[in-house]
């Protein structure tokens, strides 16, 4: 398949991008600063810029088969609203083009999955991590009204561990654990695409 990738240089993007090149896909991905990528594929081209610059996106999506969004942002302090303007830009331009998958990472506890959090975990949401889950919870509901094939995979606490295969994808009900690697989150992400899986849906994704 030909995907674009788009947050490719993050924990879970990374790992998203290392999967889809091992499995023979011809990978695009749009990075502000190439040398953060240590990756290197025939099957891989890079598209130099940014999520918010309409013709960098366009080149990154223009003739793909599908787009994968692992944006996020790192400050926690302040909404850089970096996700959900730049998921915004990538859905018009696929959109423009006829591009209709889209499969994108968010987080358990965004959107209606906060009624599936602990009281806890809720507090930890509303304070330390405020800033990016109103980021996510702005995007989710863009994307899910967006007409496209879209997916909204939510995984729990993110680890940097081995891909295991040994994951779980929940719709509908409490993650069963409460960590998963993000390589098993990029595995759950191309399978989505290659399998055509959980169209329409929002699960979350945790370790079995």
């Amino acid at each position: 398949m030909r995907l674009a990738i788009f947050g490719a240089t993050g924990g879970t993007g990374l790992e998203l991008t290392r999967q889809a090149l091992e499995k023979g896909h011809s990978v695009r991905v749009l990075l502000r600063n190439p040398n953060r990528m240590p990756l290197t594929n025939a099957n891989m081209r890079i598209v130099l810029g940014n999520v918010l610059d309409h013709e960098s996106v366009t080149k990154t999506v223009l003739g793909t088969d599908a787009v994968l969004s692992c944006l996020g942002q790192r400050n926690l302090l302040r909404n850089t609203r970096v996700v959900s303007v730049g998921t915004h830009l990538i859905m018009e331009v696929m959109k423009q083009h006829g591009v209709r998958r889209l499969v994108v990472e968010s987080a358990f506890g965004a959107g209606e999955s906060m009624a599936s959090a602990s009281l806890i975990e809720r507090l930890v949401f509303a304070t330390l991590l405020w800033a990016p889950y109103e980021d996510k919870n702005a995007m989710e509901p863009e994307v899910k009204s967006s007409g496209l094939d879209w997916t909204i995979l939510r995984p729990t606490m993110l680890t940097n561990g081995l891909r295991t295969g040994r994951y779980s994808v929940e719709v509908g009900r409490r993650p069963a654990a409460s960590r998963v690697t993000r390589a098993d989150v990029a595995t759950a992400m191309l399978r989505a695409v290659e399998e055509r899986l959980w169209i329409g849906e929002a699960p979350s994704v945790t370790g079995a």
